[in-house]
């Protein structure tokens, strides 16, 4: 009897320690990102101990990072009946509740899962706070006033630890994320992610040298830890971002870093998104192009696939593919469309609505139905994501360019939307500039004065922001002279010669004494004689410094003789 009671307490310890040997190589494979191993070990596990809450619970979590939040659910409702560990699986459901915005029913569930924990248990907080910190709508504060309460309980547990140094890095703390996370690498050294994340500090610091031998530290403790050479190929992008005379040499280490992290991964469909997105910052169209149709040979129906094609085919120039799925992915209503999809598409649109031959001197016929829906586009593209007004202006420049200064002014007017954007000054001085040119040579009947009062904003937004760039004053007085019949843009227009008189001035003599200012003070001072031609003493000041210039003017002269 003995020897049955004995060998029966052997073969419980034995399974419990094989079920935590599975659970530690499951946190490990996660850590390492590779999703799909950590998920074959839970289900293997799952099988052995049905009714262990605690397996479901991790295995939801896996899906989660995966962002299968249905998938995740169903784990967490079958681990709800399970007789051990079942309340973590509120956690879960609470992590889903805060990615579709209810915090309130989250926190129902968390309160759930802790109701009854005993006075030493830390996981269910130290769980809790990586919801927070994990969930699509983050909240690190409270992320980190959780595992605030696990580390009162124990101070020195590692994961712990890790978790709060996460929550503090992504609330931009970078000492308590230092601190936090050394605290978990000394308590646990065998917790090699945490020791990546101190690289990942000084990555962030733009310390790039001093990231990348943190980062050969860790290859140096473990060569098969995939997330390393992630967290290398972008310090390297980085890095060559900020030197440019490096740029193409660090940006061929940074993607052969990223495909070694892919060979150490799973090459899951998670991982290859997260390869997708650094090949579009690192402008690899052609690698992209073949990671999405890897990607669809997996998930034929997951609509981001459809993102990368589009952007892909875009810029390798097949703008028909492009134009094809990001309109399927865009007008369809379950997709979270982001500003740079809209930029894409109107891209794609706009090259297909302008002949690929236009010049300056061939006019080119231009698809307006295909160009409107393609501005159309654009505009929302910045009023999803304003920064996308960055990209606007090469493109404006070149309508510009082709003369086409309708459809430029159009380009300039959806990216002065955003007054942040980094190219605001230009882009306003060319929107004045089309808008002007496109006017200039019309009959009076035909002029567009909306579009002349628009240029007269544009130039006036360049002088706020630049008081010194003084072709923004001649030319607000060329637009408003423009408007003969409209006395307030007569006297803008006298004011704004005045203005740009001032400003070249007031540069000193260098700048007087070019040529074309030269040309430009004649212009300003005839236009301004002939506004002022009822004061007859004015006008003729005006006249007498146009003849100090251009002493032979006819023009000048014979306005002279009409004046006396």
């Amino acid at each position: 009897m003995n020897k049955v009671k004995f060998f029966s307490i052997a073969l419980v310890a034995f399974g419990f320690s094989t079920y935590a040997q599975e659970i530690e190589l499951a946190k490990k494979a996660i850590d390492a990102e590779q999703y799909e191993k950590a998920k074959s070990i839970l289900k293997s596990a799952l099988n052995t101990k049905p009714d262990n809450g605690k397996i479901d619970f991790l295995l939801g979590n896996v899906y989660l990072q995966q962002s299968q939040q249905d998938s995740a659910k169903i784990f967490f409702q079958k681990g709800l009946t399970a007789k051990e560990g079942a309340s973590f699986n509120y956690i879960g459901l609470g992590q889903i509740d805060l990615n579709n915005g209810n915090a309130t029913a989250a926190q129902i569930n968390f309160d759930q899962a802790t109701k009854d924990i005993k006075k030493k248990d830390i996981e269910q907080y130290i769980y809790i706070g990586k919801a927070f910190t994990n969930a699509e709508n983050p909240d690190y504060k409270n992320a980190i006033l959780n595992i605030t309460k696990a580390k009162t309980i124990n101070p020195n547990d590692a994961q712990m630890q890790m978790a709060l140094g996460d929550a503090y890095y992504l609330d931009r703390n970078q000492n308590e994320a230092y601190k936090a996370y050394s605290n978990a690498f000394d308590a646990d050294p065998t917790l090699i992610r945490a020791k990546m994340q101190l690289g990942v500090l000084l990555k962030g610091a733009k310390a790039f040298s001093e990231a990348k031998s943190a980062f050969d530290g860790v290859i140096a403790t473990n060569s098969n830890f995939g997330p390393v050479y992630r967290e290398l190929a972008e310090t390297y992008f980085q890095w060559g971002t900020n030197d440019k005379a490096k740029y193409a040499e660090y940006t061929s280490k940074a993607l052969a870093y990223y495909e070694k992290y892919m060979s150490l991964t799973d090459y899951s469909l998670a991982s290859r998104f997260r390869h997708a997105e650094f090949l579009i910052v690192a402008k690899d169209y052609v690698a992209l192009e073949k990671e999405a149709n890897e990607m669809k040979k997996l998930d034929n129906v997951n609509p981001r696939i459809l993102r990368y094609l589009g952007y892909a085919s875009y810029e390798n120039g097949n703008t028909d593919n492009a134009i094809k799925v990001l309109t399927d992915y865009t007008t369809n209503s379950a997709n979270k469309v982001i500003g740079r999809d809209y930029l894409y598409l109107g891209l794609a649109q706009l090259k297909n609505a302008t002949p690929a031959t236009a010049t300056a001197d061939i006019k080119p016929v231009i698809n307006d139905v295909l160009f409107q829906t393609a501005v159309a586009n654009l505009r929302k593209a910045v009023d999803l994501d304003k920064p996308m007004a960055n990209d606007l202006n090469d493109i404006g420049k070149k309508y510009f360019d082709l003369k086409l200064y309708k459809y430029a002014a159009e380009i300039y007017e959806v990216a002065i939307s955003n007054p942040n954007s980094k190219n605001y000054l230009y882009d306003n001085f060319y929107l004045g500039y089309a808008l002007y040119f496109e006017n200039s040579n019309k009959d009076a009947a035909k002029m567009d004065i909306v579009a002349l009062k628009k240029a007269d904003k544009a130039f006036d937004n360049v002088s706020i922001a630049s008081p010194t760039t003084q072709d923004a004053y001649i030319y607000r007085a060329r637009v408003n002279s423009l408007m003969d019949k409209d006395p307030v843009a007569q006297e803008q227009m006298a004011n704004s010669y005045e203005e740009y008189i001032k400003a070249v001035t007031a540069k000193g003599d260098v700048e007087l004494e070019k040529p074309a200012n030269k040309t430009k003070f004649v212009e300003a001072y005839q236009n301004l004689a002939l506004h002022y031609k009822k004061d007859k003493v004015k006008a003729n000041e005006y006249l007498a410094k146009a003849l100090a210039i251009e002493p032979t003017n006819a023009d000048l002269l014979n306005m002279q003789k009409a004046l006396k």
